[in-house]
């Protein structure tokens, strides 16, 4: 798998070899653009100097908070996002032995499973879960049984939904492009 999120090499080469670095960046993926987001993993990385369960959850959390505001920024919410990545870390030491591809490769789980594993995650409700979902099986070869269902509608194939269709700056520019279509249509609806 090698994916291409950011537009940053080495940022795309972390997410597409470490499971944990690509849920990381799904975490951050609110409220700052996706590129940012998932470009967050590799700031931690070379902040900390790991990306890894046990080391981030086990971080002094005063300094992981200076560690995510050292510019340019992890996220643009620096403490609360800080927090909920080492809380995050900890669930993945805690549940999962550390091993976050666990939660889509531990004893062969359907898609309904993984999605039911990703929303007990802290930070992950059911849109984030979908995501992630649609992530796996439409760039990491994820193919639990139904998992196309659980992600709904992110797991349509052809679809420029969200950052599980983004393989390359075109695939990036559709998927902005839906995004715009929805918030003006959101806003549409309250007029």
């Amino acid at each position: 798998m090698s994916l291409h999120i950011t537009d940053d090499a080495a940022a795309d080469t972390l997410l597409s070899e470490s499971p944990l670095a690509l849920l990381i960046g799904m975490l951050l993926d609110q409220q700052v653009a996706m590129e940012t987001a998932f470009a967050g993993p590799l700031k931690i990385q070379e902040r900390i100097g790991s990306v890894d369960a046990e080391t981030i959850a086990s971080y002094d959390p005063d300094d992981f908070v200076e560690a995510f505001k050292v510019s340019p920024a992890v996220h643009r919410y620096p403490g609360s996002m800080a927090g909920r990545v080492q809380s995050l870390c900890s669930a993945i030491a805690s549940d999962w032995n550390g091993d976050a591809a666990a939660l889509w490769t531990r004893d062969d789980p359907t898609g309904a499973e993984v999605f039911k594993r990703l929303k007990a995650l802290p930070g992950f409700g059911d849109q984030k879960a979908k995501i992630f979902l649609a992530l796996l099986g439409k760039q990491c070869g994820f193919s639990g049984d139904g998992w196309r269902e659980a992600s709904a509608p992110y797991g349509e194939d052809g679809s420029y939904r969200s950052v599980a269709d983004i393989t390359s700056p075109e695939a990036l520019g559709k998927v902005r492009e839906h995004k715009r279509e929805m918030k003006a249509a959101a806003k549409a609806a309250k007029s």
